[in-house]
């Protein structure tokens, strides 16, 4: 979503870097830039007015332009501001002592919210809670049946009563069975609703009286921009949300409301839905999005959905394999397998330091296609073959590549960059050898510590 602002923002540091001295003129040149990038991001214009005012009086300060690295010192400033910008609130939930814990998911019609409920109790299931789902959603046809087979998707407990129950009392009964069933959770799905429809809004005045919601999140389809924002403004000014649930991140808009809804509603981002899976939900950390956004990349994110999909036991083999220098093919296709469960390829590279600009300047390098053809390639192997890839001969290509719909070159190609990879990894098991052995070799100390003999 943010591919557009990030490239132009990129662009205008890369012109800062070239100039051999920082000017005041300089400064307002790189500013009437980022304006722009801002602007045609879809940023509200006060906001986007006082971001500039501020990052301006820090900018021409004759410290930072007398400084010894002033452009570095500019673009730290424009990520403090970013940062600024969209909030120091903390991600999630709030951390609320009540239980069961009730949350409200409310908006406007056709925002997700009832996709976002069943993606919210999964990801809360997977950090240790016990959440239960009900629908209050009585208007709008088959919405309470889509909520139970999504949660039947996700493996999410339903509290679903029958149909002609009123709508407050299927939140309370939800709360009910929460507090008699160990629930600590309880996400109550509302109907979709217009600030200006007064008997519906009263409604939601009447759920929130009766349940007592500890979080009241808003759900915004990232993709209708500015008027995003405005409708969470007025939910705010009639019912008082808490936070905003951003859905359709994935999307090709341009994310102007990600960067103005602190400012223009004055809550946080709570969480960002940034795919069409279950597990797409993510809580929202500016810190992380500011860095992708400047190019600098997001390690810890990546670490965190390396962890989501390898577990200790498939680590500590593939170890093993490395430091026996028995890396095979299959073992390969297994790490493709973990990498394309990762996410889409392109997003992957945006969270490594530099390699989203690297993939820019190669268009048409970086094919998220080319993991399924490798793995295609793989699967029309024998078990032998992909044991022992010195049996592969010309005629077993010729197969090969028949069986997987590709060509003989394409599979010489994979059998070379195999080599390469094996080539690397050996390298690096014999390094790591070597180490250990290095430090293997001790003395005893009498009652002292021990320490590798030098």
């Amino acid at each position: 979503m943010f591919a557009s602002l990030s490239d132009r923002l990129q662009a205008v540091f890369a012109s800062v870097r070239r100039e051999t001295r920082l000017t005041p003129e300089s400064v307002e040149t790189a500013l009437r830039e980022i304006r722009l990038a801002l602007l045609e991001a879809d940023v509200n214009f006060k906001v986007v007015k006082a971001f500039i005012d501020r990052v301006r009086d820090r900018a021409v300060d004759r410290e930072v332009l007398a400084s010894l690295t002033p452009t570095q010192q500019v673009v730290a400033i424009v990520r403090d501001e970013l940062l600024a910008l969209l909030g120091d609130g903390q991600p999630g939930l709030s951390a609320s002592k009540q239980r069961p814990q009730v949350v409200l998911l409310l908006g406007l019609q056709g925002a997700g919210k009832t996709t976002t409920t069943v993606k919210l109790a999964r990801w809360l299931g997977e950090h240790g809670r016990h959440p239960l789902v009900v629908s209050t959603d009585v208007r709008r046809p088959a919405a309470i049946e889509q909520l139970g087979v999504l949660a039947a998707d996700a493996g999410v407990r339903v509290h679903d009563p029958d149909r002609d129950t009123a709508v407050v009392a299927r939140a309370e009964g939800a709360v009910k069975m929460a507090k008699s069933f160990g629930f600590d959770v309880v996400l109550v799905d509302t109907a979709g609703r217009l600030h200006i429809d007064d008997d519906l809004m009263g409604e939601l005045d009447a759920l929130k009286a009766a349940v007592q919601p500890s979080d009241l999140l808003y759900v915004a389809d990232a993709m209708t921009g500015q008027d995003a924002i405005k409708s969470a403004g007025e939910f705010h000014r009639r019912v008082g949300i808490s936070g905003v649930v951003l859905t359709k991140m994935d999307g090709d808009a341009r994310g102007g409301a990600a960067l103005s809804v602190v400012s223009v509603v004055g809550v946080p981002v709570s969480f960002i839905g940034d795919g069409e899976r279950l597990e797409d939900l993510q809580p929202f950390r500016p810190d992380r999005l500011v860095s992708r956004m400047l190019g600098m990349g997001d390690v810890l994110s990546l670490v965190e959905k390396a962890e989501q999909v390898v577990t200790p036991e498939e680590a500590t083999r593939l170890e093993r394999k490395i430091r026996g220098n028995d890396f095979t093919l299959q073992d390969m296709r297994d790490q493709l397998q973990t990498v394309k469960r990762m996410g889409p390829l392109d997003r992957l590279m945006d969270m490594v330091p530099g390699m989203g600009q690297m993939a820019a300047k190669m268009p048409g390098q970086v094919d998220p296609k080319a993991l399924s053809q490798t793995m295609a390639i793989i699967d029309s192997m024998t078990r032998r073959e992909r044991a022992q890839y010195q049996v592969i001969d010309g005629s077993r290509r010729q197969r090969i590549a028949r069986g997987s719909g590709t060509t003989v070159q394409d599979v010489n190609r994979l059998v070379k960059q195999f080599m390469e990879m094996r080539r690397m990894l050996r390298a690096v098991g014999g390094a790591s050898r070597s180490r250990k052995k290095k430090g293997g070799r001790r003395r005893a100390i009498p009652n002292g510590p021990r320490f590798p003999v030098r």
